[in-house]
């Protein structure tokens, strides 16, 4: 499922330096997402943007992660050509990654959220 059944995120700018914060909608599902949502992996999803680095920070006691991109905004808002500058469309790109999550984990609202039996994952 995409991540954006079970997390939400806001981006911000520092420069060329693009911020993510991701948090689960339920604390129980951290750990699973530690162990999917990678560095390497967040840092595949930016390659193509010209993504130099990606630094996973985890927060255990927010329940949340925050990943720093590196010279991912084409040098930023004073320089860039782009439409988005600050990057605060990126971390849609973000929450679009697949994950296997329980369903249990799903935002209630979610179409996710009732379509197989509560042990199920997608």
């Amino acid at each position: 499922m995409p991540l954006h059944e079970v997390a939400h995120g806001r981006a911000g700018d520092k420069g060329n330096r693009l911020n993510i914060s991701l948090i689960p909608y339920r604390a129980e599902a951290w750990p699973l997402l530690a162990e999917q949502v990678t560095a390497e992996r967040v840092h595949d999803l930016f390659r193509h943007r010209g993504a130099t680095g990606v630094v996973r920070h985890d927060l255990p006691l927010l329940h949340a992660f925050n990943f720093v991109i590196d010279d991912v905004l084409e040098g930023g808002v004073n320089t860039a050509l782009n439409l988005d500058g600050h990057g605060k469309t990126q971390s849609f790109r973000l929450l679009a990654l697949t994950v296997r999550m329980p369903r249990r984990y799903v935002h209630p609202n979610s179409p996710y959220a009732k379509t197989e039996p509560e042990g199920a994952t997608a």
